[in-house]
């Protein structure tokens, strides 16, 4: 069929319309045909209409209630990156499309400021007509409504299985494992590895090096990747390791476990304890202990100018890392790789401004120039839509000085502007010497583009 249908296609005119197919599907399976059936329906209303199909565009895996299309990673990069490209939009119904009025609001706002359609399978939307747009918007309403009753359905499946002391939905703590009859087991392995971190935590050891011996003793951490400290810490801290159901909590974006209670207000128990309440509150004791020292984040990250100051002999970015005494405490910006982080970088601080002056010496003087969508128009003599670039009447330099080094390193990086970092050591001397190479890539000027994002305007 899609042979006949690309044969067919051939046959259109080179100036004919030119359709980009959007397809998607929340939950791919092995067994599904969906996707498939969902391109070659959309092909066929392709030819029905005279387009011709310039791309497709598939997004499985991907709720439309959440991730709206501007932001999918297929459909997303034609929208912000390949706009001129194509002339309409084809999709299978609505819901494949958006689930949200708000979405399907700021998509008909969008296809109006950029001269694109919005053609649908089995609905009957046409953005070039009256009737069409309102019959979009009605769609999209009942969509919405739609995902609402959904959500609503799964909200009341999940309060009721909270109350219950089986498990009968969702993805089990870690340390413990479902049995054929809906029952929370204690997994030994994972015991083992509480029962050693408790231990260790009451001893001092901090959660990087708990991370680091189980790591090096090839335990898996029982949801693929590698260990890291705060998954760690987030396990430790879970009041599930003493068989309770539990919730996450978020306080000021701190991700918490909090214990469910029944009606009565007791905790409902699902499991037996891999640690006693007891032993799980002298665990929270000591984790407490250590994490008093650690000193609080800055909201912008601790680091500054993040994945543009890389180490020469690792690769790896340089972060700031701090080491806090009776008194004092220390910054240092250290690698990953190396071992014990090579040697640390002493006072950031000073590797910023030197970076700075660089930056500004190599790049500050380049005119800003931002990317803007052009229509075209419509005559004898047709202008075919276009990017155009035009400056703003700005140099870099003038725009870092305003923004601040927050936006310089979004353009460096978008630049892919790296500068690396060495330490040297100096006999006798306690700070090692520290140089920074910058490195420029020959199509920085044109990296350095600012792309406008039309959606960001649209969401305001």
């Amino acid at each position: 069929m899609l042979d006949e249908l690309l044969g067919a296609e051939g046959e259109l005119p080179p100036d004919a319309p030119r359709a980009l197919i959007s397809v998607r599907l929340s939950a791919l399976t092995a067994d599904t045909t969906s996707p498939v059936r969902q391109e070659l329906e959309l092909r066929s209303l392709a030819g029905d209409l005279g387009l011709r199909v310039v791309g497709v565009a598939r997004d499985l895996n991907v709720s439309a209630t959440r991730v709206p299309p501007w932001q999918r990673k297929e459909l997303g990069r034609w929208l912000n990156d390949r706009v001129p490209d194509f002339d309409v939009i084809l999709f299978w119904k609505m819901d494949r499309f958006v689930r949200r009025v708000t979405d399907l609001s700021v998509m008909i706002d969008w296809c109006s400021a950029h001269g694109k359609n919005l053609v649908s399978k089995h609905d009957s939307i046409d953005l070039s007509t009256p009737l069409g747009r309102a019959s979009a918007e009605l769609v999209g309403a009942l969509a919405e409504i739609e995902t609402g009753s959904t959500s609503a359905r799964v909200t009341s499946l999940w309060d009721y299985t909270r109350t219950q002391s089986d498990w009968l939905v969702g993805k089990p703590p870690y340390g413990y494992a479902i049995d054929g009859g809906g029952k929370l087991v204690i997994e030994q392995q994972a015991q083992r590895v509480i029962r050693w971190c408790h231990g260790a935590a009451l001893r001092g050891v901090s959660a990087r090096r708990m991370t680091t011996v189980l790591s090096r003793s090839g335990i898996p951490t029982g949801g693929g990747g590698r260990w890291t400290a705060s998954t760690l810490l987030r396990r430790l801290r879970n009041p599930a390791l003493m068989g309770l159901r539990v919730v996450e909590e978020k306080d000021g974006g701190v991700r918490r476990s909090g214990i469910v209670r029944d009606k009565d207000g007791v905790p409902v128990r699902v499991a037996d304890p891999i640690l006693t309440e007891t032993e799980w509150r002298a665990l929270q004791t000591a984790l407490d202990r250590r994490s008093r020292s650690q000193p609080h984040r800055s909201p912008s990250g601790a680091t500054a100018f993040l994945g543009v100051l890389v180490c020469t002999d690792c690769g790896t970015n340089m972060t700031v890392q701090r080491t806090t005494v009776p008194g004092r405490t220390y910054a240092y910006l250290r690698c990953r790789n190396c071992p014990s982080g090579g040697l640390g970088a002493p006072d950031p601080d000073d590797v910023y401004r030197r970076l700075h002056a660089e930056v500004m010496s190599a790049l500050g003087a380049q005119p800003v120039r931002v990317r803007e969508y052009a229509r075209g128009g419509t005559g004898l003599r047709r202008a075919e839509p276009q990017w155009i670039v035009a400056a703003s009447g700005e140099t870099f330099g003038d725009r870092w000085e305003r923004e601040g080094p927050e936006v310089m390193t979004d353009d460096l990086r978008r630049a892919g502007v790296t500068c690396r970092v060495s330490r040297t050591k100096i006999p006798r001397a306690r700070a090692p010497e520290v140089g920074l190479e910058l490195r420029v890539p020959h199509d920085a000027v044109e990296r350095l583009i600012i792309k406008q994002d039309a959606f960001v305007d649209l969401l305001r």
